[in-house]
């Protein structure tokens, strides 16, 4: 029986070969005219004269001598440096991180398990099979490059990891919004340069493996004490929990421990997604009769505002509270002068430093929206929304998205009965970087072209506000309501602001920058109830989530602050039991709800048997 090295002799392309010397033509003749069969060289030398034979030979020189890159390649020093380089791709794509600010050398000064296990099946495999599995190794491990990437991201923006089966399509949000605040050749370069390093990362792990495959099988018994020499310090320091840099064990599992994780995440979002199917089907306000909904708000017009980012890192970070509270503070005041009185609380987003429409559906709907696959087959059914129960009892239902660039088919669901947006909201002034118009305008236009108009009814409005929304750059500016006209007078303000490359070299000046257009977005909001606000309006305003992680920082709730202001005493009288503070700013200590509850607390609060509830 032959050994396994025997029977598969090792196809290193780097093995150190002496390449051929030049053979002489005569050399060639001679060899070629010394066969096996006496019979068949008499007919050789008969049809072959060894003047043709050496010809040929010497006409194609390359097809027994490597080129100059082959045999640049396989040097000595160089064939060295191509195994360590393929060794430490490999070691650092096991231990790289799926969190930004765990890329440290610190990190990297572990031992992987996973490459132990690795170079034992590649030891016992025969070729074929081993370049099959090489291959395959090499490219999970590329793609698990990719999704800790990725990771990054979605950590740094959404506070959570990358889903791998719902998340696919908010790349295109990603792309969008890149468009919306950089412009198109800016996406199209992030975009073509992605798919670019990502096959450049995959073929690049995958040659990695296949290389130090082939070093495997010709040093066989190296390589198995290689491994048990892993294996053993591994288990060694995982027993002494020894760590060089603290809360960072030596002992490291990271990526089995990460496709295991990601796996099962997978499984369970599938199994969610079959659960969220009933959950929307129970609905205890379905069956109730319009003229049974919100009895105690007809006459009024209600408009719920969503201010982008207003999380409760602005009301109460250091760096922030001041500002704001100065604004809130203020804004009591003169809302009190005009009669106004206001309740404040907290809820928790099922969203974080980006993913709006996620925040919307889950306040608006009841139920606890926080992907996109939730949102899909919620606005694939027919739950009852504020909008859509609204309009069931007679008001009459518009949203005003300043936001959008395209048609919103998800209106329907929500039971709008106008939708105003970008494109019909008739402004003449500059982009601020990804909002499309300023809050003041699209509250001014709003008045004109709804609020304000004769003879209309009860109105039911939803508005996000966009001047808060990331990069924060530039950032309107507040002005007197009459100089607001058709937005043409924000020309100058928008060149003359800071610019996106100004704020983003630092942390501080993107908080800096973010506090300034929460305070104009609030600022302008309260001046809107000041000047305009009736006596039949009912204004619930909401932050949808926090700001991205450079704002807040690591390990931040997903509290935002949400407030009711009303002129009418009863109004607010209804939620009296909902202990909330009386102000526009929420105490510290002021309740804390899942925004989800909030629609079903609303309805009891202002339904036939509410009030203080």
């Amino acid at each position: 029986m032959q050994p396994t090295d025997l029977a598969d002799p090792p196809q290193n392309p780097d093995a150190e070969e002496p390449t051929p010397e030049p053979t002489e033509p005569s050399q060639v003749t001679e060899a070629t005219e010394e066969p096996s069969d006496p019979d068949i060289s008499e007919e050789t030398s008969e049809e072959k004269p060894a003047e043709e034979v050496a010809e040929s030979v010497a006409a194609a020189p390359d097809e027994k001598t490597p080129g100059r890159v082959r045999r640049f390649l396989r040097s000595r020093w160089v064939s060295h440096g191509l195994n360590i380089l393929a060794a430490g791709l490999i070691f650092a794509a096991l231990l790289y991180p799926n969190v930004l600010r765990r890329l440290t050398l610190g990190n990297f000064a572990r031992i992987p398990i996973e490459a132990a296990f690795g170079i034992l099946l590649l030891i016992v495999l025969p070729r074929r099979p081993r370049l099959i599995a090489g291959s395959i190794l090499g490219a999970g491990l590329g793609w698990l490059i990719i999704q800790k990437s990725l990771d990054m991201g979605w950590f740094n923006t959404l506070a959570r990891p990358f889903d791998v089966i719902l998340d696919w399509e908010l790349l295109d949000d990603t792309f969008a919004f890149i468009r919306d605040s950089y412009g198109a050749a800016g996406a199209w370069g992030v975009a073509i340069g992605a798919i670019l390093l990502a096959v450049g990362v995959i073929a690049l792990t995958i040659w990695a493996v296949l290389r130090l495959a082939a070093l495997i099988t010709e040093h066989r018994r190296r390589a198995a004490l290689a491994a048990a020499g892993i294996a053993s310090a591994w288990m060694l320091s995982l027993a002494l929990g020894f760590q060089l840099i603290p809360a960072i064990p030596v002992a490291a599992r990271s990526s089995a421990t990460y496709a295991w994780d990601r796996a099962w995440q997978a499984k369970t979002g599938i199994a969610n997604e079959a659960a969220f199917a009933e959950e929307v089907k129970e609905d205890p306000y379905a069956a109730v009769p319009g003229d049974q909904i919100l009895t105690a708000l007809r006459g009024k017009d209600v408009m719920f505002a969503f201010v982008e980012s207003y999380g409760r890192n602005a009301v109460e970070a250091p760096s922030l509270a001041a500002g704001t509270t100065a604004v809130l503070e203020d804004g009591d005041a003169q809302l009190k002068a005009k009669g106004f009185a206001a309740r404040s609380g907290w809820l928790t987003s099922p969203t974080f430093g980006g993913n709006s429409w996620l925040a919307h559906s889950t306040l608006l709907s009841g139920l606890w929206i926080n992907n996109q696959s939730r949102y899909r087959n919620l606005t694939a059914s027919d739950r009852l929304t504020v909008p859509s129960a609204m309009q069931k009892a007679g008001w009459d239902t518009v949203s005003v998205m300043p936001g959008a660039t395209r048609a919103f088919p998800e209106g329907k669901f929500y039971g709008y009965n106008r939708i105003w947006d970008s494109r019909n909201l008739s402004y003449q002034g500059p982009r601020f970087s990804w909002a499309q118009m300023p809050d003041q305008y699209t509250l001014k236009q709003f008045t004109e072209v709804e609020y304000n108009k004769p003879g209309r009814g009860p109105l039911m409005v939803e508005m996000p506000l966009i001047s808060s929304h990331t990069p924060w750059a530039p950032i309107p500016t507040f002005l007197d309501w009459d100089q607001v006209g058709d937005g043409s007078v924000y020309n100058a303000i928008a060149a003359d602001g800071a610019q996106k490359a100004d704020i983003w070299s630092s942390a501080a000046k993107v908080r800096r920058e973010y506090g300034k257009s929460i305070r104009y977005t609030l600022t302008t909001l309260i001046s809107w109830v000041e000047k305009y606000g009736n006596d039949n309006l009912v204004l619930v305003f909401l932050g949808d989530h926090q700001p991205s992680s450079v704002v807040t920082g690591d390990n931040a709730s997903h509290d935002v602050p949400i407030t009711i202001v009303a002129k009418d005493p009863a109004v607010l009288d209804r939620v009296a039991g909902w202990n909330w503070t009386p102000s526009l700013k929420p105490a510290a200590d002021a309740p804390v709800w899942p925004m989800n509850t909030f629609r079903d607390r609303f309805f009891t609060a202002f339904g036939t048997n509410g009030g203080n509830h």
